[in-house]
């Protein structure tokens, strides 16, 4: 049976032909690019790909399949969340034959069972250098038939992907805080490996009101704009007023900066990839870390009490911010990978040490 012939439509009028391999429908998001070369069970799983459209640079995609679901003490033991958030795929080159030991399915029967759309065939070269120069725009994947174009960062995404209820995860070490505005599940797998307690709470939890016993606090990544999120920052001010040890990662480190009274804003075109190269201020000390946001925190805004902690080396953005004198740190890029390196994990212990 011949494929479905598909295309990619950018608002500026830009169109790319393609044909379909993902579920026979149309969606709208943002068009946004990935530069790693592997990790799109994980990738596309993170919370923080809500309401966009993936483009994936590296042009052979879905040779080593998909793995099957499965959960170890509650946690999803191959994904980063219980479902697909991207909104679309695109991709130069499906593959739709897969080898690899732990493939239970194709990319294809993946994205067709999770009603993902997705388009192969286009030069994706091109589709990047357009966002690249451009920025990033609204697009839309058109299978079916046509829909209107729609910007995610006009909702709030975090309250799309936080969960819902309280969750705790047992522990024999000190007690750590989570707020879920859109947590990959290695984030929560790094502090339990670790021996730490872990109540993981809703991104608008009172952790305060709620009287939860915690010795820390960890800020998850999530998607979209972090100046959506005032009940987040609220309780963030509420904890560094207490002088809880902090630790905020992605989203968390621009909700930080905010609690704070710094300022975030958009970038062009963003960082998604696993091969991003942050250097430790004041140091030569440059480390390959995974990324995945379109925000970043303006470091000039920054109070005095406050750093800089890490810089992009490619672009002078800020990659993580610390205070000078007390325990309240993050960092904008992955500390705990899937996908990427784990360069950086031992600031997962940095968090512990500084634990009362």
């Amino acid at each position: 049976m011949k494929p479905a012939s598909a295309k990619l439509v950018l608002e500026d009028g830009t169109v790319f032909e393609g044909m379909s391999f993902g579920h026979a429908s149309s969606r709208a998001g943002e068009v946004v690019f990935n530069t790693g070369m592997v990790g799109y069970p994980e990738s596309f799983t993170d919370p923080s790909y809500e309401g966009q459209i993936l483009a994936l640079t590296y042009p052979l995609v879905g040779n080593y399949g998909v793995p099957a679901k499965g959960k170890t003490a509650g946690i999803e033991n191959f994904f980063e969340s219980g479902k697909i958030h991207i909104s679309g795929l695109v991709v130069a080159d499906y593959s739709s034959t897969y080898s690899h030991w732990n493939a239970k399915k194709s990319l294809g029967e993946w994205l067709v069972e999770e009603k993902i759309p997705a388009i192969t065939g286009i030069d994706t070269r091109a589709l990047t250098k357009k966002l690249r120069e451009k920025g990033v725009m609204l697009g839309k994947i058109v299978v079916d038939k046509d829909v209107q174009f729609f910007d995610p960062n006009t909702e709030n995404l975090v309250a799309n992907v936080s969960r819902k209820s309280m969750q705790h995860f047992s522990g024999k070490g000190k007690k750590i805080a989570m707020i879920d505005c859109g947590a990959k599940n290695n984030i929560l797998r790094s502090l339990l490996q670790r021996g730490l307690d872990v109540t993981v709470v809703p991104w608008d939890c009172d952790i305060f009101a709620e009287k939860i016993d915690f010795d820390g606090l960890l800020i998850s990544n999530g998607p979209g704009d972090p100046k959506q999120c005032i009940a987040t920052i609220n309780t963030i001010k509420k904890s560094l007023e207490n002088e809880i040890p902090t630790l905020g990662i992605c989203l968390g480190n621009q909700l930080l900066a905010l609690a704070v009274g710094a300022d975030t804003y958009k970038l062009k075109y963003g960082h998604r990839s696993q091969n991003q190269p942050c250097v430790m201020a004041g140091t030569k000390k440059c480390f390959i870390t995974s990324q995945n946001h379109g925000f970043a925190v303006n470091a000039k805004t920054l109070p005095k009490s406050w750093g800089e902690w890490f810089v992009n080396a490619n672009d002078g953005s800020n990659e993580g911010i610390r205070h000078k004198t007390k325990p309240f740190f993050s960092v904008q890029f992955h500390p705990e990978a899937t996908p990427g390196p784990v360069d950086t994990a031992f600031l997962f212990d940095e968090f512990v040490k500084g634990l009362k």
